[in-house]
């Protein structure tokens, strides 16, 4: 199989989200995939590697990444298998609220064994705290040996916190997690409210800190609407974020200023326009609804 440049690991569910007359609308969605879709249409050679069924839905997902140009090569099919589910419901005010079933899902055992993904041969391999929650004990400790491996041979690690309590037992669980992960990582991507709630650290610099002395060489601190800190060696500085009109929906906006933000630098950008690329992506996307906006709505290349 040939490699693209880039591994994204996680899990891709099926969506249920609401429609007028009390009905629900069927779709996928998961946040390392939001960040493949987006980084395949920016050119980006990248393979989504995770476990899925062998059922419609799953065959459904295949056609779908396929058809946006992301590698399914690496994944897996587990025979009577179904994906997971996620419902939402979405109050008055537009709040949104998540319901799960994923606990049977296969994406949970794709470390789960000695036949864990090869991710040698890629330039980076991308992954997200809600990637760490699915695995496991266990199976963390795989990932991390296939990681620490494929770094030897030269590959890169970026890493997204996405930090969602319920996916874990508890939030030192959770840290403790993470630490391990950001100790062979070279890219950290965490937003400030994530690291916030994992962390109890609401200042922005002692996060940065924080991130900086568990390994990361380069840190992307976003802040929703605020510029992104960003850090390497000695040097802190902001990146404004791009402004909007009205926002509709702010679904897959970190995903997509991380696949802006590493689409850039793989072609050879700065820190500071590869964040300044991110926060145009992100800017296009949170005025669509759902997580993937047209091919159309992409922002043009600068």
């Amino acid at each position: 199989m040939t490699r693209g440049d880039v591994a994204a690991i996680g899990e891709c569910m099926v969506e249920l989200s609401p429609r007028p007359g009390g009905l629900y609308g069927l779709g996928f969605g998961g946040d390392t995939l939001n960040t493949s879709i987006y980084l395949a249409r920016l050119g980006v050679a990248v393979d989504y590697l995770t476990a899925l069924g062998d059922d419609p839905f799953s065959q459904d997902m295949l056609s779908a990444w396929a058809a946006e140009g992301v590698g399914t090569g690496a994944v897996r099919r587990k025979p009577g298998r179904l994906p997971g589910l996620y419902l939402i419901q979405t109050d008055g005010a537009g709040e949104r609220r998540f319901h799960y079933w994923r606990d049977q899902a296969p994406a949970r055992e794709l470390f789960a064994d000695s036949g864990s993904p090869d991710l040698s041969g890629y330039r980076w391999i991308y992954l997200s705290g809600i990637s760490l929650s699915l695995y496991g004990e266990a199976g963390r400790k795989r990932l991390y040996g296939a990681l620490d491996a494929a770094r030897a041979a030269g590959a890169r690690v970026a890493f997204d916190l996405n930090y969602r309590p319920r996916g874990w037992p508890s939030a030192s669980a959770a840290a403790e997690a993470v630490d391990a992960m950001l100790s062979r990582c070279d890219l950290a991507m965490p937003s400030l409210d994530d690291a916030s709630a994992l962390y109890g650290i609401s200042e922005a610099g002692d996060l940065l800190r924080r991130f900086r002395s568990l390994g990361p060489e380069e840190v992307v601190l976003k802040q929703g609407p605020a510029a992104a800190m960003l850090a390497w060696g000695e040097t802190v500085v902001e990146v404004p974020a791009t402004a909007v009109a009205a926002v509709v929906d702010t679904t897959a906006a970190g995903d997509s200023f991380n696949a802006g933000y590493l689409a850039a630098r793989l072609a050879g950008a700065s820190a500071m326009d590869a964040a300044s690329a991110g926060h145009r992506l992100a800017a296009s996307v949170i005025g669509f609804p759902g997580a993937i906006i047209p091919r159309a709505a992409m922002p043009a290349a600068p």
